[in-house]
C-alpha cells in the first residue's frame, strides 16, 4: 500500500515582458505565430515551447496526442512512474492488489478539475471506460481485458481477465488520463480544454499550429511558477533550432545533430531515449542460421565507429539490449557467460537490409557493410521505405536487419517489448527466433510484481536473448533538448512524459 505526503507551495518566481521578434527563417516556415504576447496579469511570466510535432487527433488523450497534454502538465492520470518504471502516486493515493485479476485504487481528496467540478470515483470510472471502449484502443491496452467501477465515492475497483502484475504501470500511461466529464461527448470525441486535473490548464487549440495553456490556481498539489505555456508546432528541425537561437522559444523539443554546433553548448542538453538501435540476425533461415556466423558479425562490428561517424557520437555505444534510460540496468548486468565462438565467414553471402524513415539508418548500413565485408562477408544492401519493408523482415526474407527499437513501451516495462521481439510466439519477431531458454526467461519475468526481483529477471531475459546472437545492440539514441538562460527546473525526461512542470521557472535576470 503506498501513500503520498502532502506538498507545500514554493515561492512564486517572477518575470519580465519579453517581446519577441522573429527570425526569418520562421518566418518562412510559418511555424509561429508573428508575435507572441508574453505579458501577463497574474505572478509569473509565459513559458514558450516549441514542439516537434503537430497533434494527430486534436489532442485526445486516446491517442499518441495524449503525450503531449502529459509534457504540458495538463492531464493526470492515477499513477505515475518514477526513475526506475516503479509505480508511485498521482490522482490515486493508493492501492492493493485484492486478488491476481483485481485491483482497488484509492482516489486523492481534493482534487478539482478545470472546468471546477470535483474528482470522483465516477470520474475515474468513466474515464478508463472511454479507453477501454474507444477504437482502436489505446495502444497501452492492447490484449488487455479491462473493467471499472466505483467503490464508494472514494475508490475503484480494476479487473482484468487475465492475471496481470503490471496494472499499476498501465495506469500511469498518460493515454489514460482522468478528464472531467464534460470532455467526453455522445459520439465518442475527447475536448481536453478545461477538462484535465493539472498545474497548467488547457484553453486554446489552434488546430495543428499552436496550443495555449494558463496556470490553474486550484491545483491541488504546488502552483505552477510560470502564469502559462504557449506551444508551437514546428515540424521543421532547422526552424526549432533557430527560434532556440533566436529566442523565440524558452525550450525546444528535438533539435537535430546536424544543427547542435550552431547554438551555445550550454543551452543544449542530451536525453538518453529508451531506444537501441539493433541489428536482428535470422536465425532460422540463410547463413545466419548457423550461430557461429552470427557471432562472427557480433564480433565484427565496430560500435564506436558507427557512433562517431553516423551520430557525431551524440549516441551510447551499447552493452545490453536495454541502454542508459534504463539506469538500473547498468548496475546489474553482468558478462554474458558460454558465447558461442565465431566461425569464418569464408565469403558467406547475407542481404542487410533497413529502412529509409529515420535518415541515419542507411548511412548506419552503409558502415556496417564495409565493416562486415571486411571480417570475409560478401555483403549486399535492400534499403526501402518502412511501409515497403516491414512485411518482408517480419517474413524472414532477410539475413540481417537493422532496425531503431524502442525498448520500453507505455508500461515502463521492457518485457512487452522483449516478447514481441523474441519470443517464440511474439508478433514482431525479425529475428525468427525460438528458443527454450528465452521463452523461459521472459514466463519468468513477466509473472513477477514491479521491483528489484523483476529487473533482475528482465536482465536475466536480456542475457538470454544476446546469448543466441539473434540481435546485436550496437547503439542507444539520445533526444537533444534545448533551453534557453531564462529556463530552470524543466524536465529532461527519457520517456518523454514530461518537459513543463509546477516547478518550471523563467528567471527574468538572465538572457538567452
Amino acid at each position: 500500500m503506498f501513500r503520498h505526503p502532502r506538498r507545500h507551495s514554493p515561492r512564486l518566481s517572477l518575470r519580465l515582458s519579453l517581446p519577441i521578434a522573429l527570425a526569418a527563417p520562421l518566418l518562412l516556415a510559418g511555424c509561429f505565430e508573428e508575435q507572441r504576447d508574453t505579458s501577463s496579469s497574474e505572478v509569473g511570466a509565459r513559458i514558450n515551447v516549441a514542439m516537434l510535432q503537430p497533434p494527430r487527433s486534436g489532442l485526445t488523450p486516446l491517442s499518441d496526442d495524449a503525450f503531449k497534454l502529459s509534457r504540458w502538465s495538463n492531464a493526470e492520470t492515477l499513477i505515475r512512474l518514477d526513475a526506475n518504471s516503479d509505480p508511485q502516486p498521482f490522482l490515486a493515493t493508493e492501492w492493493e492488489q485484492l486478488d491476481s485479476k483485481t485491483w482497488r485504487f484509492v482516489i486523492r481528496d481534493g482534487v478539482v478539475f478545470h472546468d471546477g467540478t470535483a474528482l470522483t470515483a465516477g470520474d475515474v470510472v468513466n474515464s478508463l471506460k472511454a479507453a477501454t471502449q474507444a477504437t482502436p484502443k489505446p495502444r497501452i491496452l492492447d490484449g488487455v481485458n479491462m473493467t471499472i467501477e466505483a467503490d464508494g465515492h472514494n475508490a475503484v475497483i480494476v479487473r482484468t481477465e487475465k492475471d496481470d502484475p503490471l496494472i499499476p504501470n498501465r495506469l500511469s500511461s498518460p493515454q489514460l488520463a482522468i478528464l472531467a466529464a464534460k470532455a467526453y461527448g455522445d459520439d465518442g470525441r475527447v475536448n481536453p480544454i478545461e477538462a484535465g486535473t493539472g498545474p497548467f490548464v488547457l484553453t486554446e487549440i489552434n488546430g495543428t499550429t499552436s496550443a495555449k495553456l494558463d496556470r490553474f490556481d486550484h491545483y491541488w498539489g504546488e502552483p505552477a511558477a510560470v502564469a502559462g505555456i504557449d506551444a508551437d508546432y514546428v515540424p521543421d528541425g532547422t526552424a526549432r533550432a533557430a527560434s532556440l537561437r533566436t529566442g523565440v522559444a524558452d525550450v525546444v523539443e528535438a533539435i537535430p545533430v546536424s544543427q547542435v554546433a550552431l547554438l551555445d553548448p550550454e543551452r543544449v542538453h542530451e536525453v538518453p531515449m529508451p531506444r537501441t538501435n539493433t541489428l536482428y540476425l535470422n536465425t532460422q533461415t540463410g547463413p545466419l542460421a548457423d550461430p557461429a556466423l552470427r557471432a562472427a558479425i557480433r564480433e565484427a562490428i565496430d560500435r564506436p565507429s558507427i557512433v562517431n561517424t553516423v551520430y557525431e557520437g551524440r549516441a551510447d555505444i551499447a552493452e545490453g539490449l536495454l541502454g542508459p534510460a534504463l539506469a538500473w540496468a547498468n548496475g546489474i548486468r553482468q558478462p554474458i557467460e558460454n558465447r558461442t565462438a565465431p566461425a569464418e565467414p569464408n565469403g558467406a553471402e547475407i542481404t542487410l537490409a533497413t529502412f529509409t524513415d529515420r535518415a541515419e539508418l542507411p548511412e548506419v548500413a552503409v558502415l556496417l557493410e564495409q565493416q562486415l565485408t571486411r571480417a570475409g562477408f560478401n555483403v549486399s544492401q535492400e534499403v526501402r521505405e518502412y511501409a515497403h519493408i516491414e512485411a518482408d523482415a517480419l517474413a524472414g526474407e532477410f539475413d540481417a536487419f537493422i532496425l531503431s527499437r524502442a525498448t520500453v513501451l507505455d508500461s515502463g516495462d521492457p518485457v512487452a517489448y522483449m516478447f514481441s521481439d523474441f519470443a517464440c510466439a511474439g508478433s514482431f519477431n525479425i529475428a525468427q527466433l525460438c528458443d527454450s531458454a528465452v521463452d523461459e526467461a521472459l514466463a519468468t519475468a513477466s509473472e513477477l510484481p514491479t521491483g528489484d526481483a523483476r529487473r533482475q529477471a528482465i536482465i536475466d531475459v536480456e542475457a538470454a536473448i544476446l546469448r543466441t546472437d539473434a540481435a546485436i545492440p550496437m547503439l542507444h539514441e539520445r533526444v537533444i533538448q534545448g533551453e534557453s538562460a531564462r529556463v530552470a527546473n524543466a524536465e529532461r525526461d527519457p520517456r518523454e512524459r514530461t518537459l513543463i512542470t509546477e516547478k518550471t521557472t523563467l528567471d527574468i535576470d538572465s538572457e538567452s
